[in-house]
């Protein structure tokens, strides 16, 4: 009995055991489909334990995970999709030693989707005493078309980056030409280290820079080595450099900015992408060799001008042909047209010699700007070329800060801000054109609470001062007093009409003209004549003079091109009868004998303007630096308006450039 016992146990022992075992044998569709799931998680290391003996002897687990892990990293694989349907093997599996899944794979790449049909085969094996199914792994798995000996390539073609043209389709920034400097190596005869030494004084670089060039695997004593890419004309510099024995150049595509530094601020420059850049912007996809804009209209357009590179991903099949895996064409950037007419442009940018400021000029009909300039300024096409250490330098530390743009920036308009007092103050009937106030002394104050303060005016004519008046001769008590009468909310409510803390709708990012803290009554009277809490971008500045111009309506800047003309920003923000009689008062600024801009005066030209001189200080009786202004334009055929500011400057020079600007531009 006891023996009859053990047996029995044995026996379901063993039928539990089998039971076990054919649980636990293993499915072919199963190891199959936990291979794909770590193919899509691109996990290639792990991927090498399925692969068949056979194939693991054809490839090493390193190899094997490099080569995959190379192709998907050159060709920015994502998105991966791999996909099988197991076909029925159950009543054949006792006896399969082999299987084939049909499969799909789809992906994204640089060149775009690629997808693909393919069988895998799995056999059946006995590694360490356990039985299991293993991949037939070879390279037609990684693409079908990819054999053992072959190599995955990647052709580029480069986009052509969109030019940039002013409104008569001249180039503002363009690819043009550059030149190539480089060294034959054995026409330096012994004179290495002096050729090079003289090269590097010439080029801004390092001998050691120049000997990476030279020791690339590349080179042979007879080929030409490049070393650095200068512009085609610096006459000066090639010449030098041509007297070296060795040097020699060659042309070579540069983006270009024919302009030079009249329009730098404008355009900006491009440059070689930072490791910083691409991070920001991973879907853009770019590579460590891209350019993109750095500064101005090449930054805030960067989008439309880049364009898109033609990628062709391609199998070098071992005989010397080629397979097309997949191909993206070429998409060359956009060309952009602006407004801007460049010989304003380059007019305005003249006048101020190099002296700090900032001009705008517009079509104060259509709201065209012709341009916009900032001073002083940059060679673009030499940063886009790549700046050495000491041109960096340069710009960095000088004083006048070159490198900043001034023109999308605000300041303290000074009595240019005057015509728009007048025409807030019109509105409200805090003022009108046939009161006179009675203003003697060169001071005044509202009375005693003013401590010391005292606003200031320039000349005491001896007569009352109407509105006409006060604009022509620039006179801040006058305005200090009907703004003290109009009172804060009134003054600040018709800055705003005026687009003050508005943003302007406009192509390139400007600063928004703010209005400040006004409260108190010194801050509302300076802020009357630009010199309290107000500041103003020149642009902005510009645009609300056209309303005098266009019937009391405030006309949108444009800068594109195929942006529409002539839009109304604010309507209104004048009566048309003001709006006339203030440009009738802004012509006597400049006709009438006594007018603060006399000097501009054009004998059969007749401009109309208002000048203006903001202090800048931190007290009144302190001496400071002033910033003068000046904005002019024809009465008659307004067709040309310009907003003109100089650093460190009264009004009086400026008028004169202004005046300069309308000689050369329109007569």
């Amino acid at each position: 009995m006891k023996k009859f016992m053990i047996v029995s146990c044995l026996l379901i022992f063993a039928v539990i055991m089998a039971g076990c075992n054919k649980e636990e044998k293993p499915k072919p569709e199963d190891r199959f489909a936990e291979y794909v799931d770590l193919w899509n998680k691109q996990k290639f290391s792990e991927m090498y334990t399925y692969l068949s003996t056979e194939a693991k002897e054809s490839i090493s687990k390193e190899e094997f995970t490099d080569r995959y892990q190379k192709i998907y990293t050159d060709l920015r694989i994502d998105q991966l999709s791999v996909q099988f349907n197991a076909p029925d093997t159950e009543d054949k599996k006792e006896e399969l030693t082999e299987v084939q899944f049909p499969f799909s794979a789809t992906m994204e790449s640089s060149a775009g989707k690629m997808a693909f049909d393919y069988e895998a085969t799995l056999v059946k094996e006995e590694l360490d005493e356990t039985t299991n199914w293993y991949i037939d792994w070879n390279t037609t798995y990684i693409f079908p078309e990819l054999d053992a000996g072959d190599k995955v390539s990647i052709s580029t073609t480069q986009a052509k980056r969109g030019d940039i043209l002013d409104k008569n389709g001249i180039e503002l920034a363009e690819t043009g030409i550059a030149l190539q400097i480089g060294i034959v190596p054995e026409q330096m005869e012994g004179q290495e280290e002096a050729i090079k030494q003289n090269i590097s004084e010439l080029l801004g670089m390092s001998v050691e820079q120049i000997d990476k060039a030279l020791n690339a695997s590349w080179v042979k004593p007879n080929l030409f080595v490049p070393i650095k890419t200068v512009a085609a004309d610096n006459s000066e510099l090639l010449e030098k450099l041509y007297a070296i024995q060795a040097v020699q150049s060659m042309k070579t595509e540069a983006r270009i900015y024919p302009l030079g530094e009249a329009a730098a601020h404008l355009t900006g420059n491009i440059g070689t992408i930072t490791a910083e850049e691409i991070e920001k912007s991973p879907e853009k996809n770019y590579g460590s060799n891209d350019v993109i804009g750095k500064r101005g209209l090449e930054k805030v357009l960067e989008d439309r001008l880049r364009g898109e590179n033609g990628i062709k991903i391609i199998i070098k099949k071992e005989d010397g042909s080629e397979v097309v895996l997949a191909e993206k064409p070429v998409q060359d950037g956009e060309n952009v047209q602006l407004t801007i007419d460049a010989m304003v442009q380059r007019a305005v940018y003249e006048e101020f010699n190099g002296q700090a400021g900032t001009a705008a000029a517009i079509d104060p009909i259509t709201g065209e700007t012709l341009a916009l300039v900032s001073s002083p300024s940059f060679d673009p096409t030499a940063l886009s070329l790549g700046a050495t250490n000491e041109q960096w330098t340069a710009l960095q530390e000088d004083p006048q800060s070159p490198l900043t743009i001034r023109f999308n920036k605000t300041f303290a308009p000074g009595s240019v801000l005057k015509p728009i007092t007048a025409a807030i103050g019109l509105n409200n009937g805090t003022i009108n054109w046939d009161e006179a106030l009675s203003i003697t002394g060169l001071t005044w104050q509202k009375d005693s609470s003013w401590g010391g303060y005292n606003v200031k005016r320039v000349s005491d004519y001896g007569e009352p001062i109407n509105l006409e008046k006060a604009l022509v001769y620039s006179d801040n008590i006058y305005f200090a007093q009907k703004a003290l009468e109009l009172g804060n909310d009134a003054f600040i409510s018709g800055l705003k009409s005026f687009a003050f803390d508005e943003d302007i709708p406009y192509l390139y990012p400007m600063e928004v003209s703010q209005i400040g803290n006004i409260d108190n009554d010194i801050a509302l009277a300076d802020s009357s004549y630009g010199q309290g809490q107000v500041e103003m971008s020149i642009l902005h500045l510009a645009s609300t003079y056209t309303p005098f111009i266009n019937k009391g309506n405030m006309i949108k800047p444009i800068l594109e091109i195929n942006e529409e003309k002539g839009q109304v920003w604010k309507e209104k923000v004048v009566s048309e009868e003001n709006a006339e009689k203030i440009q009738n008062a802004l012509r006597k600024v400049i006709d009438d004998p006594k007018g603060t801009a006399r000097a501009a005066k054009i004998e059969g030209y007749p401009l109309a303007g208002k000048t203006g001189t903001a202090e800048l200080k931190e007290k009144q009786g302190e001496k400071g630096k002033e910033n003068g202004w000046f904005v002019a334009y024809h009465a008659e055929a307004p067709d040309l308006l310009v907003a003109f500011m100089l650093e460190d400057s009264g009004s009086g020079p400026v008028v004169e450039k202004v005046k300069n600007i309308f000689t050369k531009v329109k007569q």
